[in-house]
């Protein structure tokens, strides 16, 4: 899922200059790779009208007002993301940025920054009420300036970046920077189609994408595409093989590279190792104006200890549980959520809404959803705490999740919901109004597991394996689900996926093409980690680009015209994506076939009664003449055939059509004896009904 960050970091109590950015420190040393940075010689300077930091707390009014502090106490203030944090506006006549933070538990807090020295002194922040905000507008300050939250409790003083900051500092820097946007989007035909989507009912086809390593330029040290670079190549690649979305890997801010993004420390801020915020609006309005749909993961689970960020933000447990049994995990070495916690759970849905509204996103994939549903998750005996019933389930993790759903889905209509839940928890992908957790969609993780079991193993062996390709059909109707064949697959030593695949180079190549055959065929959506479309050798690192240069090979570049032809054919084709979640849209057709290694099966489209067959057959052995029923008579057209020429498959089986005779068989009225390719999936796309 993800990597554990390094050695947590502790709050200590530093001095002046300790606590300043690196950036803001002479002869403070730059990442040694060329990532698009924001220095502070290209920001505008915030240069206050004499020169001078003065500030009285009491010169202008609050700019938060009585509802905006209680709807924030409830935990329903859905943009609490324009009230916290720091905004550049007009206030009583005066242009200038105001400055809202939570802090309950503060003795003191202030703004610092370069504009006065770091200096905690001189620009202090004043408390509103018994809401736990401190707020401060200074007049002409400027976006572009870097600035911290220099906060005292109980006689320590700390420096925190600000939780809701709309933009950060180049990691290992940490300061928070003055972000105002200035974007103008051109995606509203998108959006308007995609507010009318049932997306359950549509082809959908993701192609997941970690943005660092998609491709990096070599000769200026390797550093990876911006934002801005990024948005046309990958757009263009992404549509020309038929994927319908992309799903980037978390593009938050994070000090850690190799976290890949999942050990998020500022939620509001996109990744500035790419460029500024309106840099990524850029790429995700690119992709739509491209026809291409944008999903991010968002990490609501977990975050990371850095003494700079979340954790201890007040020096109390204030976004996490004090007790480590509640609010550490302990297979990554962070913080959990205090979901029971309102101005918790509203910085959390605000969140997610953020993203949703101000960068137009089409959804989220929620990052492990099971360990934020089960207390004991990952925790031995005595290792956890039950809830009130005395049960294992969080039950305010169930309600958060709940009410982010319904937020999401009511705020943001066609916007998409996914879960990484990979226990069996029911009716994840269920509405909230019938007893769900209201995803639209849950990753099927028993499905991926078993998938790669049998195809691990050697042909010779696969037969005992065989339940391995049916048991999935037993639930497959209970969610909305997407077939992964995600990031976590081809990591830590697990091997890319043409590597896991058994026998020699040809038959390695032969079973991967099989295998995407099967998968596209299958009920659920679909979605592939980047590499794999053209079945990338080695292991997925997020310091090195992918392995272009394969696709000058016929194997691999046959594996990308598969994939190319697997989506062309499955968004045209209502039958492979129509019913993905009703059992009228599969019925089987030799299924116990384990002795041979093959199995058959129908596609339906219950709106029109088209049909898409599908014939797989598992072992290395040509099988000719086999018979298979097929449900009517006419000629059935094969539209696919893994072991192709194209694909740099051996050709067997390869015909234009076949023909339905009058012999009954598997129960059916009709069949064909056909010549079965060696470890090859047909597709064949049945005659219409009279």
């Amino acid at each position: 899922m993800k990597r554990k960050s390094p050695t947590p970091k502790t709050n200590t109590t530093k001095s002046p200059s300790q606590r300043k950015s690196a950036s803001s420190r002479k002869g403070a040393k730059t990442q040694s790779v060329r990532s698009p940075r924001v220095s502070k010689g290209s920001l505008a300077r915030a240069a206050l009208p004499d020169g001078r930091a003065s500030n009285s707390r009491s010169e202008f009014t609050p700019t938060l007002g009585d509802l905006d502090l209680h709807l924030f106490g409830e935990g329903k203030h859905l943009r609490i993301y324009d009230k916290l944090g720091a905004h550049a506006i007009t206030h009583e006549g005066k242009r200038g940025v105001a400055f809202a933070v939570w802090a309950p538990a503060a003795d003191r807090i202030s703004v610092v920054g370069d504009f006065n020295g770091w200096d905690a002194k001189k620009n202090p922040m004043r408390r509103l009420g018994t809401s736990g905000v401190w707020e401060l507008f200074i007049p002409g300050f400027k976006p572009g300036e870097l600035y911290k939250y220099a906060i005292s409790t109980a006689g320590q003083e700390f420096f925190k970046a600000d939780p809701y900051a709309s933009m950060m500092e180049v990691p290992p820097d940490t300061s928070s920077i003055v972000f105002k946007s200035s974007y103008k989007f051109r995606d509203r035909a998108w959006l308007t189609k995609r507010s009318k989507r049932q997306a359950w009912r549509e082809p959908l086809s993701i192609y997941e994408v970690h943005l660092g390593s998609w491709r990096r330029i070599a000769e200026e040290e390797n550093r990876p595409l911006t934002y801005r670079e990024i948005a046309p190549l990958l757009a263009d690649y992404t549509k020309q093989n038929g994927f319908t979305h992309v799903e980037f890997l978390p593009l938050k801010e994070h000090p850690y590279g190799p976290s890949w993004g999942y050990q998020v420390s500022a939620y509001f801020a996109p990744s500035s190792r790419y460029g500024t915020p309106d840099d990524f609006r850029f790429l995700i309005d690119h992709l739509h104006q491209k026809g291409v749909g944008v999903i991010m993961d968002w990490v609501p689970a977990h975050f990371p200890k850095d003494a700079f960020a979340l954790g201890r933000f007040d020096g109390t447990a204030l976004y996490e549980h004090l007790d480590p049994r509640k609010g550490e995990h302990p297979d990554w070495g962070t913080y959990i959520f205090n979901y029971g916690r309102n101005e918790v759970r509203n910085f959390l849905i605000a969140n997610a809404l953020y993203w949703l509204r101000e960068f137009h996103l089409d959804g989220l994939r929620v990052d492990a959803v099971a360990s934020m549903l089960y207390l004991d998750y990952s925790r031995k005996q005595g290792e956890w705490l039950p809830n009130e019933f005395g049960g294992r389930e969080n039950l305010e993790a169930i309600s958060l999740l709940k009410e982010l759903n319904e937020a999401t889905h009511r705020e943001c209509p066609g916007t998409l919901m996914i879960a990484e839940e990979s226990t069996a928890w029911p009716a994840v992908s269920h509405p909230v109004y019938a007893g769900g957790l209201g995803f639209d969609f849950k990753w099927n993780m028993g499905w991926m597991h078993d998938t790669l079991k049998y195809f691990q193993t050697d042909p010779l062996f696969r037969g005992g394996n065989h339940n391995a390709l049916t048991f999935g059909l037993l639930y497959a109707w209970s969610e909305n689900f997407i077939l992964p064949f995600s990031h976590d697959e081809v990591v830590h030593m697990k091997g890319a996926l043409v590597n896991k695949m058994p026998g020699d180079e040809l038959q390695k190549f032969a079973n991967l093409r099989a295998l995407y055959g099967y998968m596209w065929a299958h009920p659920g959506k679909k979605l592939l980690f980047m590499g794999g479309e053209f079945g990338q050798w080695r292991e997925w690192t997020e310091e090195e680009s992918l392995d272009w240069h394969l696709l000058e090979t016929p194997t691999h570049k046959g594996v990308l015209a598969l994939i190319k032809d697997l989506n062309k054919l499955y968004q045209k084709h209502g039958a492979l994506w129509e019913a993905d979640s009703d059992p009228a849209g599969f019925s089987w057709i030799e299924v116990h076939n384990a002795a041979e290694n093959v199995i058959a099966f129908r596609r339906i489209a219950p709106s029109n009664g088209k049909e898409v067959i599908c014939v797989c057959n598992y072992s290395p052995l040509v099988r000719e003449g086999h018979r298979i029923g097929l449900p009517r008579k006419g000629t059935y057209k094969q539209i696919l055939n893994t072991d192709s020429e194209k694909y740099c498959g051996g050709g067997f089986g390869v015909v234009k059509s076949i023909k339905a005779e009058k012999n009954p068989w598997h129960g059916l009225d009709y069949s064909a004896a056909i010549t079965l390719p060696p470890l090859g999936v047909m597709w064949f796309e049945a005659p219409g009904r009279k």
